[in-house]
């Protein structure tokens, strides 16, 4: 019996474009599964301003990276903290 727990992509070609773009894993499957059921424009419509990671302090990334459960952060540097943070 296939495990029903597995999360499945609505829009997965969406998903792969976002990903290679350089968005987290889960942002881009939350913009694709919503683009699937709501339509692109609707959640183009949406979306906001925001600053990239480089924008951001070392201590506000590791601050993000303790807030969504990574570990091993606190002695990277910058540019392996965003890494860190694109990539989970």
């Amino acid at each position: 019996m296939p495990n029903k727990s597995t999360p499945q992509l609505k829009n997965p070609k969406l998903y792969e474009e976002l990903r290679d773009e350089g968005n987290s894993k889960q942002k881009s499957a939350r913009i694709s599964n919503a683009a699937a059921a709501q339509g692109t424009k609707k959640v183009a419509s949406k979306g906001g301003k925001s600053g990239t990671y480089d924008d951001w302090t070392v201590a506000e990334l590791k601050h993000r990276a303790k807030e969504i459960g990574l570990t091993g952060y606190s002695s990277k540097k910058k540019s392996e903290l965003i890494s860190a943070l694109r990539n989970s």
